[in-house]
């Protein structure tokens, strides 16, 4: 037996100190992200765009960059969102994310198709390919906080996102309904699967204001989201109603007209979110 150069990558022996190797994709030599914040849920139609756009708007009215990376690639969202219909751009060097009215960055496909109805009709590989394309293959310039969009479920697209991007932390979104329990679990142990740590839950859709005397009603019951976040050790940062007015924004594109406070706590999450220190 040769003695050991400590040179894996000349080697072919399977020992102790070799070093498994990294799976995270480099970022684009014009591009530096300080930190990425995953929005996440265990099914669909909770309103991951939702939070994840007002966690943009929030964080680029505070005076800091914020951009978005879309990585619902069969159901992408944002730009209709943010009012972008202009199609994304690109050089030699790569390619230039779109910018709404107050500077939001953002990358999605619909950016990139002829038509924004056409359908994705692509097998897991291409779109978490695509994914991943997103992050080294954009001029993301300069970002304090890159928030990620995520298709529902624990698939291919999690997957790729986890293992590829430095993500330093998850939004876990959820609705009232009893299927919570479960939505909040597959995300989590996921997130603990990849070492990531989850900052916090939002429910979304959990009450209306009756529009005569303001109090607050639950269309859907009793909500067992504080409950299930507690037994997961997660804090509930914020309740989302079922608003009107929010709901005309996202559809005319004007999501950066929001004003309310329901969002602070989850903000207050994300700025305090350490930088997660991944070993190579």
């Amino acid at each position: 037996m040769s003695e050991c150069t400590h040179d894996c990558s000349t080697c072919g022996a399977d020992c102790a100190s070799r070093k498994p190797e990294s799976l995270l994709a480099p970022q684009n030599a014009q591009s530096n992200v300080k930190k990425v914040i995953a929005v996440m849920s265990g099914k669909g139609g909770v309103g991951k765009s939702l939070v994840t756009s007002l966690m943009a708007v929030l964080t680029q009215r505070n005076g800091m960059q914020a951009a978005v990376l879309d990585a619902d690639i069969t159901g992408p969202s944002i730009p209709k969102m943010f009012g972008v219909h202009d199609k994304a751009m690109g050089s030699e060097e790569g390619i230039f994310p779109a910018e709404s009215r107050t500077g939001v960055k953002m990358m999605s496909l619909n950016l990139l198709l002829e038509n924004d109805t056409d359908p994705v009709v692509w097998r897991g590989s291409l779109i978490s390919g695509t994914v991943k394309q997103f992050w080294t293959d954009v001029l993301w310039g300069e970002v304090d906080y890159m928030f990620v969009d995520m298709p529902p479920g624990t698939g291919d697209v999690p997957l790729t996102v986890f293992q590829s991007l430095p993500v330093d932390g998850i939004i876990v979104v959820t609705s009232p309904q009893e299927l919570v329990g479960m939505i909040v679990e597959k995300a989590v142990n996921m997130a603990k699967m990849m070492n990531i740590p989850v900052l916090g839950v939002v429910e979304n859709m959990s009450w209306v204001a009756c529009p005569d005397c303001g109090k607050k009603i639950y269309p859907f019951g009793e909500s067992k989201t504080a409950q299930v976040a507690m037994e997961h050790r997660i804090p509930l940062l914020a309740r989302l109603p079922l608003d009107p007015a929010l709901a005309r924004e996202c559809d005319t594109g004007v999501i950066e007209l929001f004003n309310e406070d329901w969002m602070n706590p989850v903000m207050d999450a994300v700025e305090n979110c350490p930088k997660r220190i991944i070993k190579e």
